[in-house]
């Protein structure tokens, strides 16, 4: 799925929270954003598994929203939040496509890697790839509580992240060609450091 699609599901849990817990303030909700959006930083180096944990994010999140109830406090909601939308991006991308180039072919078997369980996890397609347009609909449902409960400096964010969303979305299919004739034009030296993924036979 798209990082903007998990960002939007780390503040719709920030915004839940809010809810319930208001005094957890913006700190937190920038958190929830930054955990929906960290475990994607593996794209160029292992990517879905050097910072996808599905298990291991869970255990750590689990213990830290009790503290967050206990303590009470915007740091600690702010950390247990960052976990939790981290722990949601990487049980998310076993629900989404293959981890290829053209993941809309449904060709791979490779989801998320579960370091607990030592192995990758099937894609489960119900969002067949990042850019899909069901993907476009989840985010923008997933961005309609923040859009609610938040201010204007969040809600104009959203809306940034919206559009960029739907930019994506529009080129995501013709991005894979332009980047393949890009990248048969890189010195060989870089296209042995680009991700196997980049480089797989068009046909």
């Amino acid at each position: 799925m798209m990082a903007t699609t998990h960002v939007f599901v780390g503040i719709a849990i920030a915004a839940g929270v809010s809810v319930a817990v208001p005094e957890i303030g913006l700190l937190a909700v920038f958190a929830a954003g930054v955990g929906g959006f960290f475990p994607d930083l593996d794209l160029y180096a292992g990517h879905r598994q050097t910072l996808h944990y599905p298990v291991y994010f869970v255990l750590l999140a689990v213990p830290a929203v009790l503290m967050a109830v206990i303590l009470a406090t915007p740091v600690v909601w702010a950390f247990t939040l960052f976990l939790v939308a981290a722990a949601v991006h990487s049980i998310m991308d076993a629900a989404g496509g293959g981890l290829e180039l053209r993941p809309w072919r449904g060709n791979s078997d490779r989801a998320v890697y579960s370091h607990y369980h030592d192995r990758w996890l099937r894609p489960r397609r119900f969002v067949r790839y990042d850019g899909a347009p069901e993907d476009l609909a989840l985010g923008g449902l997933m961005a309609i509580p923040p859009l609610v409960a938040f201010d204007r400096p969040v809600a104009l964010a959203i809306w940034a992240l919206l559009s960029l969303s739907v930019v994506y979305t529009a080129i995501r299919k013709p991005m894979v060609a332009v980047a393949e004739w890009l990248f048969e034009r890189v010195p060989p030296g870089v296209r042995t450091r680009l991700p196997e993924r980049f480089l797989e036979d068009s046909v």
